[in-house]
């Protein structure tokens, strides 16, 4: 409990070699809660020169870290998770206020990065290399999974603890340093949890903080001690991170957005699919990479969309920290008029409103960052509303006539993060789960994020570089396999004669 009373929430802090300092910047931003507008804090946009800082620090501790035992590196990681468990609920206060979604999801929000620090502490199987002995007379080969260096990361508002776990865990455990940029707008509850990362033993210097926006991660795509970046966000940004990084050669996993589709069948179970389609949708209003944005009605289901349309009715919008809440505000007024525009443009375009977010009102609350529950149909893929990544509780419904026609529309579609299937029949789900181009696929499951031993593994437009967070991919992410090839001779006398082939005879 003391380590979330030292932290001063009113100002976000850097983290350079062990010590939380207050920026000498000259640019500040407000942190507003989104449902009230109250300004509860400041976050810093570090200056170059503390970027820099950060990054020497980091190298500096290199040395040394990535000679510390995997043991001991695990027990750091043993103890992190007990404290983030006991420190929960204290957390998810914080995140709510900074970022808006419900208090049983920020709690979600933690527990699902929390999956990945537990995972991090089998650390040691993950990172074993390969041994093959006798590969010729006398000579074996085997590898070793080293650590890079200093890795960054760049996280979204959307998940400020969950993505944040993501990254700094699995790079510090595998030897590595690391420099992690915040969210600019939620950075708050972040800071608890890397205030947490230091109570339970990384040394200085093996873990950074600086905050800001295009100057900060521009300086962290091209210094040259850098020598990978994990990017969750925007497509924008995405893109540019994976570009310029990539340019200064460094490696880059580039989580980015979506448009995540569903398939609902008309074998499938009614009630269970309508209540996982609005969950889906309309959860942390939807602001998820992986949220629900279209759902493909496929037959006879389309008969069911007036009953989608009643469940969602009843869905409360409200502050996050009010009790039996279901939908909390957009992260800001901006966000909030993006929303708002797009759905203005599915009206003008033509598609049908069936439920109408668009003037919500929350008694108490009246200056909050509010959009209820939307949902179109007649949508066609040439609207706004299905091309763009709304980031908002806006649900597109399309409705064919066969399986194979839903599978080629969410085929045609450029992003590739996710896509669900609801159906009872075993037969189409195989069918479906081979023919769609999606990397992450979901039966009778509409978010299927997979859990930390399976690595995320976004596709397409969702995604840039070959590698995804977490899971045994990310090991090889924030590792560079060394292979060695060894002959011991048995008699250290032995005399033979001059090879000049390649043959290891």
């Amino acid at each position: 409990m003391n380590t979330i009373q030292n932290i001063q929430l009113e100002t976000a802090k850097l983290l350079i070699n062990g010590s939380f300092i207050e920026s000498e910047t000259q640019q500040w931003q407000d942190i507003i809660n989104p449902a009230t507008q109250e300004v509860i804090g400041r976050v810093p946009f570090a200056t170059v020169q503390e970027v820099d800082a950060a990054i020497q620090s980091a190298q500096a501790a290199f040395a040394s870290w990535r000679q510390t035992p995997i043991q001991a590196r695990m027990r750091i990681m043993l103890k992190l998770q007990n404290l983030i468990r006991a420190n929960m609920k204290e957390i998810a206060q914080v995140l709510t206020a900074e970022q808006g979604k419900t208090l049983a999801d920020a709690e979600g929000d933690i527990q699902r990065g929390l999956e990945v620090v537990e995972h991090a502490c089998s650390v040691g199987t993950l990172q074993m290399g390969e041994y093959v002995e006798g590969v010729a007379r006398g000579v074996d080969t085997y590898t070793l999974q080293q650590p890079l260096g200093v890795c960054a990361g760049i996280t979204p508002f959307n998940f400020p603890a969950m993505i944040p776990l993501w990254m700094f865990p699995m790079a510090i455990v595998c030897g590595n340093t690391f420099v992690l940029k915040p969210s600019e707008q939620d950075p708050l509850s972040t800071m608890m949890l890397v205030e947490l990362a230091i109570q339970a033993g990384i040394p200085a210097g093996v873990l950074n903080v600086v905050h800001g926006g295009k100057e900060v991660v521009d300086r962290l795509c091209t210094h040259a001690d850098i020598k990978a970046i994990s990017f969750v966000g925007s497509t924008a940004v995405g893109t540019h991170v994976y570009n310029l990084a990539g340019q200064h050669g460094k490696r880059v996993q580039s989580m980015m957005g979506a448009k995540n589709h569903v398939a609902v069948m008309p074998d499938a179970n009614k009630e269970q699919t309508l209540n996982a389609l609005v969950g889906a949708a309309f959860g942390a209003a939807g602001q998820r990479c992986m949220a629900l944005s279209v759902a493909v009605m496929v037959g006879d289901s389309k008969h069911w969309i007036a009953e989608l349309v009643e469940k969602a009715k009843t869905l409360t919008v409200n502050a996050g920290h009010e009790p039996n809440t279901d939908i909390g505000p957009v992260i800001s007024k901006r966000a909030k008029a993006r929303v708002l525009d797009l759905i203005n443009s599915g009206v003008e375009q033509g598609a049908e409103l069936l439920l109408d977010g668009r003037d919500v009102q929350v008694h108490g609350y009246e200056s909050g960052n509010f959009v209820g529950a939307t949902i179109f149909s007649g949508v066609s893929t040439d609207m706004r509303i299905y091309k763009e990544e709304i980031f908002g509780p806006v649900l597109a419904i399309i409705c064919v006539d066969t399986l194979e026609e839903a599978i080629a529309l969410i085929n045609a579609n450029p992003f590739g993060n996710g896509v669900g299937l609801f159906t009872q029949s075993g037969a189409i789900a195989r069918t479906f789960q081979n023919l769609i181009d999606i990397g992450q696929v979901g039966i009778n499951i509409p978010i299927p994020v997979p859990v930390p031993f399976f690595s995320f593994t976004g596709s397409r437009g969702s995604k840039l570089g070959d590698l995804g967070p977490y899971g045994k991919q990310v090991v090889q992410f924030y590792t560079q396999t060394k292979t060695i090839t060894s002959r011991w001779f048995e008699d250290s006398h032995e005399v033979g004669s001059v090879n000049t082939t390649i043959s290891l005879r």
